[in-house]
């Protein structure tokens, strides 16, 4: 019980990982794993020589709220856009739209390329190009294909390319239209006088040379068009703008990457400049809106006011009447004041007429005109005016992020409705008023009119054309100040982003490749990725490799080790006694005295049989060599070749096959018949002779008995050469005749489960004295022990395999297993 107990223990030990084992395998293999790692490396290398060059350059803005300095209370043609967050927050939506980047990437012309090829690909030569192409916006130009220049002299050059189908897109960057066109398929060539006007299908322009280049003939240039509509899409996705740090959120930080920092300046800088443009044209929107308003009015006043003069003029010319008496004159002059005071009221009333009707019937509040244009002050209608107008100039904004129906739309809207609402009760309530004003002002004028009804009809002429001309020349003057003082507020105004720092290459920037990280990462593949597969081939291998993996799987002790030993056959104690191969050899039969010792016989001869799992593992050539150092050391020694199957040991010795164990196992000869003497002394062998069709049946014949027995009396040692353990049975029939038996281990061969399979035959008995012997043993670090040498030998697994069993083909997966335990 406690063997079995033992037994259970050591193969539940075995299924246990040995990493101490995985460790020394990694060892072995160090030169394919050096050889991983090189490879990864070299790579990485070749990566890192081929990938453009990634920069990244920046700029600071800041956002203020700077004031007019012309601006007053009695202006009141600007308005506050929300104070300096709210500005902050409009740049940091406007970077990001596409309407921003679409003026940037049109007015850099970023959706052309000038390329040269360079030694992995065609390299952007930005700013560097000796010529620029005048591009026919209005024309279509062939999309993401190099068009070629070549520059035959210094006066000629030649457009080439060469197309694939006869078809292709095209794009009109005046309105970024794309079509399709047709193109001449196969090589085009076509040269040119500088300066001529290149109209293909496909380009369209003018190739001018820059002053002072000079371009040697043969040099070679490529043109490429990219789609506008990606190309923005690539530069709206790449720049960042974010607040430079939490306590400066008003600086804001401009960053771009790519793989050419002349194009990065230049985005970023002109995205600056387009940013700080188009925030002045919002900042300028009511005063310009007040000036157009202002204009308009003035070409009509204006207009009235040559009618006027020119009335006044030929009155005087007709009735010779230049004045009138201080008294009428001084009724005349409280007229023209109420006329005056007339003109602005009706003006205002005539503004908020106007006014209303606008918010009644449009949609877009962002051109409406100051209300101090047309004189009116009141508070109320000032206030409510300026927020809608930056309400609307805030959605218009939105519309440019943000799709249509959203939320942020409904509560602008919203907001605009209620604002409205509020105003047009204001300008109900201030018609009213400016009603009261004028009846007011109208009687007034009714009374002094009847004063100078009694004056001669040329006199009062004259009056009504003087106060036409007076109340013409005021209007005059108010719009003409008006207009002046929106020119001032407007030419006043600064944009409320000022450049801080530049985007500008003072060389670095660099941020990728990341060759340290790419190194770095090859490293590391390079040396895990083949540590796993070592790992999965380890897992998978069942294979025994050294003597430390026999000791733990199994209790049997282990007899002797015979290293690796190339010779041309298999005498080598006999031919080779001083190598190491023999001593191990001699080593086995000192080893086996002890056990024979304790093994009772009836008789002085002593029977060893030794066997293995399968064929290839060296049993012949140990059985060959353990008879041989018997013999020479003065013991007469029999060698029995009971391997009826697939019989060898006849060949090393030059004896033929004809007769041996087999015929006397079925009484076709006596012993002596088939017992043959080799050349060695002491040494008698007896081969298996004819394969018979029966061989199990034969070992277990009375015949079999009847000659060990007669070998019993005759030598001192008899050895059994038998067939595998693992394969068939005849092994197991012979061991009654053993007082000792060796198991042979080939390592890197024997699978483990056959030493499974030998504990179990041991544990039931049937194996008795069995010891192993490890074959082929090297000396390494991850073994106990050994020589460090030995003999060369073995055959196929399948080859004695398919001696007893049906061929099987090997799947694709075991070739592939087998090729791994290889490297």
């Amino acid at each position: 019980m406690r063997d079995y107990e033992e037994l259970d223990d050591i193969e539940s030990q075995s299924i246990s990982f040995d990493f101490r084992g995985y460790l020394f395998k990694v060892l072995n293999l160090w030169k394919f794993l050096l050889l991983c790692v090189g490879t990864a490396l070299l790579v990485a290398y070749f990566i890192n020589v081929r990938k453009q060059n990634v920069y990244k350059l920046d700029s600071l803005i800041s956002v203020d709220n700077d004031q007019n300095p012309f601006f007053t209370a009695n202006t009141s043609i600007s308005f506050n856009w929300g104070g300096v967050s709210g500005k902050v927050g409009k740049i940091l939506t406007a970077i990001k739209t596409r309407s921003h980047n679409e003026k940037v990437v049109d007015s850099l012309q970023y959706y052309m390329e000038y390329l040269v090829e360079g030694k992995y690909r065609k390299e952007d030569i930005y700013k560097k190009s000796p010529f620029e192409f005048i591009i026919d916006k209005s024309k279509n130009q062939i999309v993401d294909y190099p068009v070629g220049i070549r520059f035959v002299n210094a006066t000629q050059f030649e457009v080439f390319t060469e197309f694939e189908g006869t078809s292709a897109s095209a794009q009109k960057y005046s309105d970024k239209s794309i079509s399709r066109i047709n193109i001449p398929e196969g090589t085009f060539s076509k040269t040119y006088d500088n300066g001529d006007t290149i109209e293909l299908p496909f380009l369209n322009g003018q190739v001018v040379i820059k002053p002072s280049q000079n371009i040697k003939p043969g040099s070679e240039f490529f043109l490429k068009f990219l789609n506008f509509d990606a190309i923005v899409n690539s530069y709206k996705s790449k720049i960042i703008i974010e607040p430079f740090s939490q306590t400066s959120s008003s600086i804001l930080k401009l960053q771009l990457s790519g793989n050419n920092k002349a194009k990065i300046v230049d985005y970023i800088n002109a995205t600056s400049a387009i940013l700080s443009r188009t925030e002045l044209e919002r900042k300028n929107l009511y005063a310009t809106n007040t000036i157009k308003f202002i204009d308009s009015s003035l070409a009509s006043v204006n207009s009235d006011l040559k009618d006027v003069t020119n009335e006044m003029n030929k009155f005087r010319k007709e009735n010779k009447v230049f004045d009138v008496t201080s008294e009428i004159s001084q009724i005349s002059e409280q007229l023209r004041r109420f006329d005056v005071e007339k003109q602005e009221e009706q003006s205002k009333l005539n503004y908020l007429n106007n006014l209303e009707i606008y918010l009644n019937t449009k949609t877009d509040y962002t051109k409406i005109a100051a209300p101090t244009s047309a004189g009116v002050d009141e508070g109320n209608i000032l206030n409510s005016v300026s927020k809608i107008v930056q309400l609307a100039a805030e959605r218009q904004n939105l519309e440019y992020t943000t799709k249509e129906g959203s939320g942020l739309f409904k509560e602008i809207d919203r907001r605009i409705d209620s604002e409205k609402n509020v105003l047009l009760e204001t300008i109900d309530a201030t018609k009213k008023t400016i009603s009261i004003q004028l009846s007011t002002i109208n009687r007034n004028i009714a009374n002094l009119e009847a004063k100078l009804s009694d004056l001669p009809e040329d006199e009062q002429q004259f009056l009504r054309i003087q106060r036409k001309l007076d109340i013409s020349q005021e209007a005059y003057d108010i719009y003409m100040t008006k207009r002046s003082e929106a020119a001032i507020v407007k030419a006043a105004n600064i944009s409320d982003l000022t450049i801080i720092d530049e985007a500008k290459d003072i060389g670095g920037g660099l941020i990728g490749p990341n060759k340290s990280l790419n190194y770095m990462m090859a490293l590391m593949m390079g040396f895990f990725i083949p540590m796993f597969l070592i790992f999965v081939v380890y897992l998978l291998d069942n294979t025994i490799h050294g003597s430390d993996e026999v000791s733990r799987i199994s209790k049997i002790p282990i007899l002797g080790l015979i290293g690796k030993y190339r010779y041309k056959n298999n005498l080598v104690a006999y031919e080779k006694p001083k190598s190491a191969v023999a001593e191990s050899f001699r080593a086995i039969r000192s080893s086996l005295q002890f056990i024979f010792k304790d093994s009772v016989s009836e008789t002085k001869a002593n029977t060893l049989m030794i066997t293995s799992s399968v064929s290839g593992e060296g049993k012949t050539f140990t059985s060959i060599n353990i008879a041989t150092v018997y013999a020479l050391s003065g013991k007469k020694t029999i060698l029995l070749g009971l391997d009826l199957r697939k019989p060898k040991i006849f060949d090393d010795f030059s004896v033929t096959n004809d007769k041996g164990v087999v015929n006397y196992l079925i009484g076709d000869s006596s012993l002596d018949e088939v017992i043959t003497e080799t050349h060695i002394e002491n040494l008698s062998i007896c081969p298996s002779g004819p394969i018979p069709p029966n061989p199990s049946e034969l070992l277990m014949s009375d015949r079999m008995k009847e000659m060990i027995t007669v070998l019993k009396e005759e030598y001192d040692m008899i050895i059994l050469d038998t067939p595998p353990l693992g394969l068939v049975t005849d092994a197991l029939e012979l061991t009654q005749y053993a007082d000792a038996t060796i198991f042979m281990v080939r390592l890197d061969y024997t699978k483990k489960g056959m030493l499974q399979l030998v504990n179990a035959k041991h544990r039931s008995g049937e194996l008795k004295n069995v010891s192993f012997v490890l074959n082929f043993y090297r000396h390494k670090n991850n073994h106990n022990y050994g020589y460090g040498y030995g003999y060369g030998y073995g055959y196929g697994y399948g080859v004695y395999g398919n001696t007893y069993h049906e061929k099987d083909d090997s799947s694709l997966l075991k070739k592939i297993k087998n090729f791994l335990k290889k490297i």
